[in-house]
């Protein structure tokens, strides 16, 4: 049996490793041919997505980031009720990274990331302690590490010494039956669907926003997810947390997606904003070269004026872009990710 341990999952707080996983097992309960049981912390009883599930009630509940920190001290320092509840699993998988608890049978571990040690300065000196503790013990403890790109497996092997090949490649996958494209007219705004972090680089965006309202100020910029607090620029607008219909709205209502990110493993919302027929200007760092391909307009992302100029030869002759788009995001399934998944967990079983 696969045991898929999301004991670690603070529902809201994960960002692309959370939804990615979510998708994942959507999908595996969909079309998955082996027997799987996903074990459950007690602040997410429904995060199985359809797969059976047992609530690990053993693990202490927690909602916010900082108890997420005490419960997994707390699981490292008492693993053996966590080992006991995942007595029965042959292999386990580990989607969000942390291999809590270790365990004696074959793992599976999923590293979405190394921006700790490629972007040091954008995390305190304890958040790069824990992730050097608790990412690169789990991943060199693992069986297999999966990474949702090349870009992420190459700088693993290099940055942390993995065995090249104990390292597999799987693209996440897009749901093209809630991102297709709609009848909604373009309208004369941008979107970045990110939320506030430090290095989604909303700084320089809004620099590059304010050199296009020179020339174009009937432009707006629409702003998803967390974080956005406080006075911003003119002309652009917070729109939080939004439900997915919402946010397949403006993808399909946009009159293109400006994503200007440092630094991604993978990149899902560009990909989202192409099947949703929305041209696309994106950063041309870490994986979103190759996830984007030459389906995006590609620019440095430390460069206001290169974004600006980026954003305005789009917008002068979008269809180009929207059919190379469609064409690229139609590439990225979850039915290929789930079935490379599986692929994986036999090569253990």
């Amino acid at each position: 049996m696969v045991g898929i341990a999301l004991l670690t999952l603070v529902p809201g707080e994960l960002g692309g490793s959370e939804s990615s996983t979510a998708a994942l097992l959507r999908e595996l309960s969909r079309s998955g041919t082996l027997p799987y049981r996903v074990y459950l912390p007690p602040a997410a009883p429904g995060a199985a997505e359809g797969l059976p599930s047992e609530l690990v009630g053993s693990y202490r509940r927690a909602h916010t980031i900082p108890g997420r920190l005490a419960a997994m001290a707390l699981a490292a320092a008492r693993p053996a009720p966590l080992r006991r509840a995942l007595a029965d699993a042959t292999i386990v998988h580990y989607p969000l990274t942390i291999r809590i608890p270790s365990l004696a049978v074959p793992s599976v571990v999923t590293l979405h990331d190394l921006q700790h040690l490629e972007l040091p300065g954008l995390f305190s000196r304890g958040e790069r302690a824990f992730r050097r503790l608790a990412y690169h013990r789990s991943v060199r403890g693992a069986s297999i590490v999966v990474t949702p790109s090349a870009f992420v497996a190459g700088r693993a092997v290099e940055l942390l010494g993995l065995d090249a090949g104990a390292v597999s490649v799987i693209h996440h996958g897009i749901d093209h039956a809630r991102f297709s494209p709609g009848s909604e007219a373009r309208e004369p705004f941008l979107l970045y669907p990110a939320r506030r972090w430090a290095h989604k680089n909303h700084s320089r965006l809004f620099e590059a926003f304010a050199l296009l309202r020179r020339a174009r100020p009937e432009l707006r910029l629409v702003l998803t997810g967390g974080g956005h607090s406080g006075v911003l620029p003119e002309g652009v607008e917070a729109r939080g947390i939004v439900p997915s219909e919402e946010l397949v709205s403006l993808y399909r209502r946009a009159a293109l997606v400006v994503f200007p990110s440092l630094y991604e493993g993978f990149g899902q919302p560009p990909l989202e904003a192409m099947a949703c027929g929305c041209p696309v200007a994106c950063s041309n760092a870490a994986a979103l070269p190759e996830v984007c391909g030459e389906a995006a307009r590609l620019f440095d992302p430390r460069d206001a004026e290169a974004i600006a100029a980026a954003v305005v030869e789009v917008l002068a002759d979008p269809a180009p872009w929207v059919a190379r788009g469609i064409a690229r995001s139609a590439a990225f399934t979850w039915e290929r990710s789930a079935g490379a998944y599986e692929a994986t967990y036999r090569r253990l079983l």
